[in-house]
C-alpha cells in the first residue's frame, strides 16, 4: 500500500500572506504521504529558489526532493516537484518539457515502494483550456514513451474547473481518483487538484485534507491516495 498526495503550495504563502514553509511541512506530517506531488515548490521570479528551504527540508527529515537538478537551488522544474519518503527508492527520473505560452513543465519519477514499482507524474497545467489539452496530450506521449512500463499515478493542479477538457484525454485509458473540491482552500468550490490512476493501481481511499492548519497554509488543499499496487 501507498499513500499518494499533491498539493499546491502556492510558493508557501498562506492564506494570510505569510510565507511559512514550516506550515507546508506540518500539513505533511498530518497526512503523512509516502510520495508527494507538489506545484508552485519554487519562487516564479528571479532565481526561482526552492519555497521549501533545502536546510529546513533536511532538518525535517521526513522527506527528500527528487534530484531533477534542472535549476541551482530550485526543488523542481517550474515549480513541478516530488517528495518521496526514506524507504521509498528512486530508480529514475525526468523533467517532462511542456509546450505553453507561458512557463508550465511537468516532472515524472519512477520509484520502488516495499518493493513494487510505481511511476508518478506531476503537472501544473495552463490556464488555457487549449493548452490544457495540449500538454496533457505531452504529458500522457511521454509517460506511453518511456523504457519500462510501470503502474502510474498522474496528478496535480489541473486548472480546470469543468469537467471534460484536459480531464477526458486523462480519463481514455486512466481513472479519475474520486476527490472532493480543494480550491480556494478558506472555502474549497473548485475541484483543480486531480489523481489518475492507470491499470496496475487499486484505490482504496482517497479524499482531500481538510485540516485548520491546512486551511491557511495555501490557497490548495492538498489532495491523496491510498493506492494498492498490482
Amino acid at each position: 500500500m501507498v499513500l499518494v498526495a499533491s498539493y499546491n503550495i502556492r510558493k508557501a504563502i498562506g492564506s494570510d500572506r505569510r510565507r511559512r514553509p514550516d506550515r507546508i511541512l506540518e500539513v505533511l506530517d498530518e497526512i503523512g504521504a509516502d510520495v508527494v506531488l507538489l506545484q508552485e515548490a519554487d519562487r516564479r521570479f528571479g532565481a526561482r529558489a526552492s519555497a521549501l528551504p533545502f536546510h529546513l527540508l533536511a532538518d525535517h527529515g521526513r522527506y527528500r526532493a527528487v534530484p531533477y537538478a534542472m535549476r541551482h537551488g530550485s526543488l523542481g522544474w517550474h515549480g513541478n516537484a516530488v517528495l518521496v519518503a526514506s524507504h521509498v527508492e528512486i530508480t529514475h527520473c525526468q523533467p517532462i518539457h511542456l509546450p505553453a505560452l507561458e512557463p508550465r513543465g511537468a516532472v515524472l519519477a519512477d520509484l520502488r515502494v516495499a518493493g513494487a514499482g510505481l511511476r508518478v507524474v506531476g503537472m501544473h497545467l495552463d490556464l488555457s483550456g487549449l493548452w490544457r489539452r495540449r500538454q496533457a496530450r505531452t504529458i500522457l506521449e511521454e509517460a506511453a514513451a518511456q523504457a519500462t512500463a510501470l503502474p502510474t499515478l498522474f496528478g496535480g493542479d489541473l486548472n480546470e474547473w469543468r469537467n471534460g477538457g484536459c480531464l477526458r484525454d486523462f480519463c481514455l485509458h486512466h481513472r479519475a481518483v474520486p476527490l472532493g473540491p480543494s480550491f480556494h482552500a478558506a472555502r474549497p468550490v473548485g475541484r483543480l487538484d486531480r489523481l489518475f490512476v492507470g491499470d496496475g493501481l487499486r484505490v482504496e481511499e482517497s479524499g482531500v485534507h481538510r485540516s485548520l492548519l491546512a486551511r491557511t497554509a495555501s490557497d490548495h488543499l492538498p489532495v491523496w491516495a491510498k493506492l494498492a499496487i498490482g
